[in-house]
Parts: structure tokens; sequence; C-alpha cells
């Protein structure tokens, strides 16, 4: 017969079981999506977006290591330009490069996650007049490997990234509109 200390152990063995099967039913993809109404020309706030070298005045993970190394390569900005990190646990390592611009209303960018964990993504802002004002909308999506979809079902990649992007978006606009 079983005793307590068994029939405890069945049960966790077979709840983790559950949720390593009930991983494989959650979505291939993510989409991170966050939006602002910036008072500023679409082209003023293109070029701090387009523009890598800008990023350093509205970015949110600036402030999250002040000693981090930064690289730029590729076109100076635009279509082909690079901007690589390595910094604290707070921000990682990793590369973008900007795959595909139109201006003023979109800018693509190919982001790679190196540390802490790997990743391979998209970044797109989009900027839309809207009566006297652009609303930039600022989107991460990419694929959900089984890990992320173990990890989504405790910690919402909307809300890990998303307040990160809300307090960009919060910094765009306050440069745009100075």
């Amino acid at each position: 017969m079983l005793n307590t200390l068994g029939i405890v152990a069945i049960v966790v063995v077979v709840a983790i079981a559950c949720l390593l099967l009930f991983a494989v039913t959650r979505p291939a993809s993510f989409t991170v999506n966050r939006s602002i109404a910036i008072k500023a020309p679409a082209d003023k706030i293109f070029a701090l977006i387009q523009d890598l070298h800008r990023w350093a005045a509205w970015s949110p993970w600036e402030n999250k290591d002040p000693a981090m190394k930064r690289t730029f390569g590729g076109t100076p900005a635009g279509l082909g330009a690079v901007y690589e990190w390595t910094g604290n646990k707070n921000v990682g390592q990793g590369r973008m490069e900007i795959v595909e611009t139109k201006a003023p209303e979109k800018v693509v960018i190919k982001l790679d996650f190196i540390k802490p964990f790997e990743a391979h993504n998209m970044a797109e802002f989009t900027l839309l007049p809207t009566g006297d004002t652009i609303t930039v909308t600022w989107s991460m999506y990419g694929p959900s490997p089984y890990i992320a979809k173990v990890m989504g079902m405790f910690v919402s990649m909307d809300k890990m990234v998303g307040k990160d992007f809300d307090a960009g978006l919060v910094n765009l606009k306050t440069v745009a509109e100075k």
C-alpha cells in the first residue's frame, strides 16, 4: 500500500505531466503591442526610431544598465543599421538590425537576444496620423518555442515586455514633443 508520501509524489508527478502536456496546446507565436499618441511631426518621431544612435534618448533599457556596452554597425541610420549591446542581467546581450523602413510610417527590426535567453523576434514601429497627433505603435512578435510556452503559463510576455514598451513610448513622446 502507498503511504501518504507516495500519494503526494504521484499527485505531483501527474500535475507536472499535465502542465507539460498543456504547454503543447499554447500558441506557436506571441505578439506584444503598445501604442501612444504623440503631438509631433511624423518625420521627427520617425527619425528618433530609425536612427539607432538616438535610442539612448528614449529607450527604456538605457537606465537599467548605465555601463551597458553598445556597438553600432551597418548604415548610420535606416535600412541596414545595426545596434549590438552587452549589459547586466537587466538588459542581457543582443543585436538588432533595421530590415525595413517606409518613411515616415514604419520601421521593422530583426531582434536577436543572446543572453539571458536566446530568442529571435521582430520589432515593428508604425506611425499613423490621427487628427493632430501621430499614433505610434510598438510591437514585438515571434515564435514561442516549447520552453517559452511552459514559461508563459507562469509569466506573461505581454506584462513582462509591455511595461518596458509603455515606458519607452512615454520617453519617446517626451523627446519628440520637445
